[in-house]
């Protein structure tokens, strides 16, 4: 999980410096770049704890916390 948290804080600092980039007026182009960049690192984020917790559930064969998380990634 330090590996996540690590992950988000620079996330945090990628949304930051977007923000910034907005208000300074920065190019749209660059500006897009680093949104597709910071989707991706969340995206990779997630995927990581999704994998964890569905390999918790698996190992202890919980069935109803499994079918909670499932419920949440179909989600729409």
């Amino acid at each position: 999980m330090n590996q996540v948290n690590a992950r988000l804080k620079k996330i945090a600092g990628q949304i930051n410096g977007i923000m910034k980039m907005i208000d300074e007026g920065e190019d749209c182009e660059k500006i897009i770049i680093q949104f597709q960049a910071s989707k991706a690192a969340i995206d990779s984020a997630y995927a990581e704890i999704l994998s964890e917790n569905l390999q918790i559930c698996l190992k202890s064969k919980n069935s109803a916390q499994m079918n909670k998380i499932v419920k949440l990634i179909t989600k729409k």
